[in-house]
């Protein structure tokens, strides 16, 4: 006959005294209290794992962090687990490192992977810009947040001191963000949803705000304040090369003198480079010519035609120009981007091909077809407008000493 193990008290638990040795009180069904010589007091449970039948133990705690009661529940949990053939030694492992794979799921952890894919559809400036915005106003509240833990009360009072100070147009990007990282963290496994759709719609939308820009009639002020600004020859030429070429700053500053191909007269710009992922050949007029000729001796043997004056090993930063634009007085009327709509509408109002304009912009067109056609035919189009607006930029000029002008004396580029 099977000797019947008397259960425990609780009073035979708490008055349970060291000894010489380490000694044990059973509770039955594989519970027992082990008294260690120190008087620590620990609960394991003692089984047959499944399917090796090899006897092992499982430590439920210390008492008195966990009392008999508590002990006698976990022994139930493991017991039932057994009836279903489940180790609870390789249970326990299993959902400790399941919850410790959760809780190291944080956002900064999952926007890190979102943005190794991101920063590759996205101009390098542009993908940091992103990643400093997150640092900056995002991750210092919420980075180490588990990403199913984040609800869009949190999102919304992390963003509320930037609405405050009426920072719409951050909010607006934040939000975009933050729902885009959301949105691979479902389409990953992490979350069965995205619970920050419709942050937005807590804070004012920003106001639409065009570029500042100059009226067509306005060129020859810009070309008169370029003539007598104190900025460095790089910054002039910068200035004046974006104005001529109607690219978008990065775009610009970026310039290296690898893509420029002197025998077809074209800057070729690749995809990575661009906005829309896309490359993009800008012909070249005999004034950029002549800008190019004007940077030869300052950065022929670097990389970048607008070298950094810090480190020439970079290229300037894209927000030079706008910081030249400002101290020539341009503030409130004309950032470097808006040159491109300066372009753009003196282009319209002189009765040039709309599509052909946009082509030169760099817009991209809807039409895979017209797209194509676009490409094979627009270049050529493309060339007459540009060689037209650089004339157009020359003679607004009259008067002044315009460093692209064809006028000015310089050598071919060898």
């Amino acid at each position: 006959m099977a000797r019947i193990t008397k259960p425990l008290t609780n009073t035979e638990v708490k008055q349970a005294k060291p000894r010489d040795k380490i000694y044990s009180l059973s509770d039955g069904e594989g519970l027992a209290l082990r008294v260690k010589t120190n008087g620590s007091k620990l609960w394991l449970f003692d089984y047959y794992r499944p399917y090796t039948k090899k006897r092992t133990c499982l430590s439920f705690g210390t008492y008195p962090e966990i009392s008999l009661a508590d002990a006698r529940k976990l022994r139930a949990e493991a017991r039932s687990l057994l009836a279903q053939k489940i180790d609870p030694k390789t249970h326990r492992e299993e959902t400790d490192q399941a919850i410790t794979q959760k809780l190291s799921m944080t956002l900064t952890h999952v926007a890190e992977s979102w943005f190794a894919v991101k920063k590759t559809q996205v101009t390098p400036n542009y993908a940091e810009d992103i990643w400093r915005s997150l640092e900056l106003h995002i991750f210092p509240a919420m980075g180490k947040m588990p990403i199913d833990a984040i609800r869009a009360t949190h999102a919304i009072e992390t963003m509320r001191p930037i609405a405050a100070k009426g920072s719409l147009e951050t909010i607006k990007r934040l939000s975009q963000r933050l729902n885009e990282i959301m949105i691979y963290a479902v389409n990953t496994g992490l979350i069965p949803h995205n619970y920050l759709s419709g942050i937005k719609a807590a804070f004012k939308a920003p106001t639409k705000n065009h570029m500042p820009t100059l009226k067509p009639e306005e060129l020859p002020e810009l070309m008169k304040a370029l003539n007598v600004a104190s900025i460095k020859l790089t910054t002039r030429c910068l200035i004046e090369w974006q104005l001529h070429t109607m690219v978008r700053p990065s775009e610009a500053s970026g310039a290296r003198w690898d893509e420029i191909d002197l025998e077809d007269n074209l800057w070729n710009i690749p995809a990575e480079r661009m906005k829309k992922k896309k490359p993009h050949s800008v012909p070249l007029s005999p004034q950029t010519i002549s800008l190019l000729n004007l940077m030869k001796p300052i950065s022929s043997q670097r990389e970048f035609i607008f070298p950094s004056d810090r480190d020439p090993l970079r290229h300037v930063n894209e927000q030079t120009a706008n910081m030249a634009l400002k101290r020539m007085g341009f503030a409130g009327r004309l950032v470097s981007h808006g040159l491109r709509a300066l372009a753009s509408t003196t282009l319209n109002e002189q009765g040039f091909d709309s599509d052909v304009i946009e082509s030169a912009l760099a817009h991209i067109d809807s039409n895979e077809v017209r797209r194509a056609y676009n490409r094979a035919d627009y270049l050529e189009r493309r060339r007459v407008l540009m060689c037209w607006w650089s004339e157009h930029i020359e003679r607004a000029s009259t008067g002044q000493f315009c460093l692209s002008s064809s006028n000015v004396h310089l050598k071919a580029i060898g």
